[in-house]
């Protein structure tokens, strides 16, 4: 079956999350990823870690688990930018490319000869994306950008945690991988504009600008009402009940969306009063009394445990469910119903490598699982030699003045 992307090359000169993110969603659709990394050393995630993939004989190998999560479908190619020679093979991989990515810090890759403004005449069928902290302008552009800081500087911090607490980052580096999918947007629709004009373009991503635009609802509250809107930890800020509470033996999340399923709700847990209750019969009164509210709900769900209460739930069309840890989100049966976890090729490592499926489900053109995660420069010779058509005898000088 054909592949959505299978005829698109991508360079992918990034490394850590963010870039990665948006070349593997790429390598899924079927484009060709070529990953340049630096000899010795490589992508820094490689090393972070434990836990690292074990080989067949179960020893630990230098793949962390954070490389692993979003470098499949990936040609590893070593290169040292920083040589003359690597910034000509750099060049060379460009002509034949139809998309770079890059995050390096702004104004990083014009020493070497390569920051879009540099290499766009010679080569204007490229779609060029740069990711960074801050975009291409404004007085922050030159800072180094990093996940954390973004998630701090953008307010998403300001709103995850306990209303009487400190601000929690998210569990994951949510606005790096936010970008990434916003990278794949942007240059997708750069790939389609070509068809028209024929020329390539800048796609120019910031970690605090997706940040922001990620804050959806919250951010047009500020802008909506000039009120800082408030940080309500597992609640919701306009829709109530919409929380964790917690059962008999642990918790369960609640999302009630409208006034019918708050009706179901209160009927379930034997107070169908609430429902009536002037206080409570809209959402904005439901948010206006809060406290007395879930006070009234809290107390109720300590009767049953989650369980119970989620099948109660289900079975009366209320939207809940438990807070799962990992083990128990991928023993349930809808995860495994839409292939979320993948088992890929087996690896230079020899053995196959259990990796988190695509949710991308195309019906014409569906994602591919077609290789491993790589080793370091374990496509280095393949790529020269087959792209690039270097002989033997200059892959050879290459490698004793160890450009590659």
């Amino acid at each position: 079956m054909a592949l959505a992307l299978e005829d698109i090359i991508v360079l992918d000169l990034s490394r850590v999350l963010a870039g990665p993110v948006a070349t593997q969603i790429l390598g899924d659709l079927g484009a060709r990823v070529i990953k340049i990394e630096r000899p010795g050393e490589g992508d820094d995630t490689r090393s972070w870690g434990p836990p690292f993939l074990k080989d067949k004989d179960g020893n630990d190998t230098a793949e962390s688990a954070y490389y692993l999560s979003c470098n499949r479908n990936k040609e590893s190619v070593t290169i040292d930018i920083t040589k003359p020679e690597g910034q000509k093979l750099i060049r060379a991989l460009m002509a034949k490319s139809d998309i770079v990515i890059e995050n390096f810090k702004v104004g990083g890759l014009q020493k070497y000869g390569l920051e879009y403004e540099q290499v766009k005449e010679d080569f204007p069928h490229l779609i060029y994306c740069a990711i960074s902290g801050f975009g291409q302008n404004g007085p922050l552009a030159q800072e180094p950008g990093y996940d954390f800081l973004a998630q701090a500087l953008g307010g998403l911090m300001a709103y995850t945690g306990e209303p009487d607490g400190t601000p929690i980052k998210a569990g994951v580096a949510l606005s790096d991988v936010m970008t990434g999918l916003y990278a794949v947007i942007g240059i997708l629709s750069a790939l389609h504009a070509r068809k028209t004009t024929g020329k390539g373009q800048m796609v120019d991503l910031a970690l605090l600008d997706v940040t922001l635009a990620g804050m959806t609802n919250l951010a047009q509250y500020y802008l909506t009402s000039g009120k800082v809107p408030p940080r309500v930890g597992n609640a919701h800020a306009t829709i109530v009940p919409y929380q964790t509470f917690e059962t008999a033996d642990g918790h369960i999340v609640i999302a009630v969306g409208n006034n019918g399923q708050f009706k179901r709700l209160c009927s379930v847990l034997g107070q169908p009063e609430l429902a009536d209750d002037p206080r409570f019969e809209k959402n904005s009164g439901r948010v206006e009394n809060r406290q007395p509210l879930t006070d009234l709900l809290q107390t109720a769900l300590l009767a049953k445990k989650t369980e119970e209460w989620t099948t109660l739930f289900l079975e009366h069309n209320i939207p809940a469910g438990p807070v799962n840890t990992m083990d128990e989100v991928f023993a349930m049966e809808q995860i495994k119903v839409r292939d979320m976890k993948v088992n890929m090729p087996e690896s230079a490592h020899g053995k196959g490598i259990e990796l988190v499926g695509s949710p991308l489900k195309l019906s014409g053109t569906p994602v591919s699982y077609r290789k491993s995660p790589p080793t370091l420069g374990e496509d280095t010779e393949a790529i020269l030699k087959d792209l690039l058509k270097l002989n033997p005898d200059e892959i050879d000088t290459l490698k004793a003045d160890k450009v590659i």
